[in-house]
């Protein structure tokens, strides 16, 4: 394997911190390196020396001759004038890059959305963030290095860029560096991972699951001060082997020491017990929603919704960008009034929310960590018991020394775990999480994690993390952009399957604006659009085969509003049903899982008939 850069004994200090204490590293054809460790450990601050933008105290860097590295960090750094197709494609005629396919399909995953001649500067923040990818991706490089390149990616968008940089770095080409928390993107592109701490660099083989294994085992002969990081980490990895066989891809190390490990282990969550107890301390009732929409300006953003929120219920939810995530969850805590239909929310609620800016402690800026706790909360409840705070402060990472920070000085990830502990003092018992990821470490959101499995009250995610959803949240609902809430029974990649059918059936989307050229988006250079007859129908049906197709979706659509309606009966018998009479539950579990299976056969048979249709 051909060797294309190296770094020889680097030492690197800040005015406060060593950050790399001697490291030898190497980099050669074929690796996609992903790079794990907490914040401020010097995960940016080591691609920034490869790519000799940094000069280190001491130590070397040294590239192959002639090697060329595209880097995308974290500032914005495109040119504010620049439109956004010169971004993407620079100076090259159209006939040259709309015949490149990887050009193609990088527009077509990333920027389809925006328009051609709008510059930077007029762009949102994930906008730019979107466009300084796409043009790193249509170049190529020996060697990428990317910098968080899932922030402002969506679940669909996230998967795209995954299935890209396989497909664009097998075994025998160039080089990957990617700085991400995003665990899943790191199990599915990387094959090898580094974490840095402490001020070096530990090397694994293979993605974040074949990490967890190889740290664990190291850390099983770790000193008796890291047993709380220790059985944290032993959770984790209990449940990455819990979950499908690629999560533990065949690593070329031994794992025996690591499997005994989580031999007796028990599952992440007792459901049975934690469903006992929510139900205990909420009631029957949560939040019960009928024929319920909400309208803006122009638009029927949701339409007609009816959900049922019970006890326990451990749900994430997805979708497109500005299908109406966020709106719902303002509208399930009563901050939005919905514009018609029921919202019912049970007696005993306690609803509290994570929002995605944190804005809640702007008022809090000049008070120091400890003062703000110690005015609201000294213990909390468990079981009846009081339990002192000082534990769940230590496991969200904050030391006695963090106390006394300012709380208008604490950086983006300190914020959110912050104010995800004032939450929790409050004891809520429904948790309403708004991309609760940002900023936030790979340990921080296994710490987070680690709390939500002990949690007992109801949970409503909302995350691009795949990884975080499926493994805090038991079922999933997707927002498709149509009004619609669509139950997700083979969950996120259900949802991705679904995405994909919609973009064949409708193409790709159109610019608004009158036909404009100047104005025209990227979505008109792609492929995705399917032709279509005048009259908007696919040419290849007749009159009869036309009629015949409609009645059978309305037919399909008949039977999933039934279907809909026995599922709803069935969650209010089970709501009302005797806890400690477990075999009429299992019994009801049963005839649950059998309209599970009836969904999907009929949901499959929408999308066909959809595409006949479209």
């Amino acid at each position: 394997m051909a060797h294309l850069l190296g770094a020889e004994a680097i030492r690197h200090d800040f005015p406060t911190k060593t950050v790399f204490k001697g490291i030898t590293i190497g980099v050669n054809e074929g690796d996609r390196i992903g790079i794990v460790g907490k914040n401020g450990d010097g995960k940016s601050t080591l691609l920034k020396v490869l790519a000799k933008r940094l000069i280190t105290d001491s130590g070397r860097v040294t590239q192959r001759s002639g090697l060329t590295i595209g880097m995308l960090d974290q500032m914005d750094v495109l040119d504010q004038t620049m439109t956004v197709g010169q971004a993407v494609v620079g100076d090259r005629m159209e006939h040259e890059w709309a015949g490149d396919s990887k050009v193609r399909d990088v527009i077509a995953g990333l920027v389809n959305d925006l328009e051609w001649e709008k510059t930077i500067g007029e762009l949102s923040g994930g906008q730019k963030r979107r466009v300084a990818l796409a043009a790193l991706l249509t170049r190529d490089y020996d060697i990428i290095m990317l910098d968080e390149p899932t922030n402002h990616l969506d679940i669909e968008g996230v998967a795209w860029l995954a299935q890209h940089l396989k497909q664009r770095w097998p075994a025998t080409a160039g080089g990957l560096i990617v700085v991400t928390h995003d665990r899943w993107f790191l199990d599915e592109v990387c094959n090898l991972t580094w974490e840095i701490h402490d001020g070096i660099l530990d090397p694994f083989e293979g993605g974040y699951a074949a990490y967890i294994l190889q740290r664990t085992e190291r850390d099983r002969s770790a000193a008796a001060s890291e047993a709380r990081r220790q059985n944290l980490l032993r959770k984790e990895l209990a449940w990455l082997r819990r979950g499908a066989p690629a999560r533990t891809t065949k690593p070329k190390f031994r794992i025996d020491a690591a499997n005994e490990l989580i031999a007796n282990e028990p599952p992440p969550r007792d459901q049975i017990s934690l469903k006992k107890m929510a139900t205990q301390r909420l009631g029957k009732d949560v939040v019960d929603m009928e024929d319920m929409s909400y309208d803006i300006p122009g638009r029927n953003l949701l339409h007609n919704i009816t959900w049922r929120l019970g006890p326990g219920d451990r749900i994430g939810l997805v979708g497109v960008n500005g299908a109406g995530k966020t709106t719902l969850l303002r509208l399930l805590s009563g901050d939005l009034e919905q514009t018609s239909g029921k919202i019912k929310r049970g007696k005993t609620v306690n609803i509290a929310t994570l929002s995605q800016e944190v804005r809640e402690l702007d008022e809090f800026a000049k008070e120091r960590i400890f003062q703000l706790i110690a005015r609201e909360k000294s213990f909390f409840m468990v079981d009846g018991k009081e339990v002192g705070i000082g534990q769940l402060i230590e496991q969200l990472g904050f030391t006695t020394a963090q106390l006394q920070s300012l709380i208008g000085e604490l950086s983006g990830g300190q914020r959110r775990r912050l104010q995800f502990l004032r939450l929790l003092f409050g004891e809520p018992n429904v948790l309403i999480l708004d991309e609760p990821t940002n900023d936030l470490d790979t340990d921080m959101l296994a710490a987070m994690e680690d709390l939500l499995d002990s949690w007992p009250g109801t949970l409503i995610v909302v995350s691009h993390d795949r990884y975080l959803l499926e493994r805090v949240t038991d079922v999933q609902y997707a927002l498709l952009g149509d009004g619609s809430l669509r139950h997700l029974t083979g969950g996120v990649d259900q949802y991705l399957e679904l995405r994909k059918h919609s973009l064949r059936a409708g193409g790709s989307r159109r610019p608004t604006d009158g036909g404009d050229p100047s104005k025209q988006s990227l979505a008109v250079h792609s492929e995705s659009a399917a032709p279509t007859a005048s009259n908007g129908r696919k040419s290849g049906l007749s009159g009869a085969e036309l009629r015949n197709a409609e009645k059978n979706l309305a037919r399909i659509e008949r039977a999933l509003e039934k279907l809909a309606s026995d599922e709803a009966q069935l969650h209010q018998k089970m709501a009302a049903h005797n806890p400690d009479d477990y075999d009429g539950l299992a019994a009801m579990a049963e005839q649950q899982a059998a309209y599970n299976d009836k969904r999907e056969g009929l949901e499959l048979e929408w999308l066909e008939a959809s595409e006949l249709l479209a």
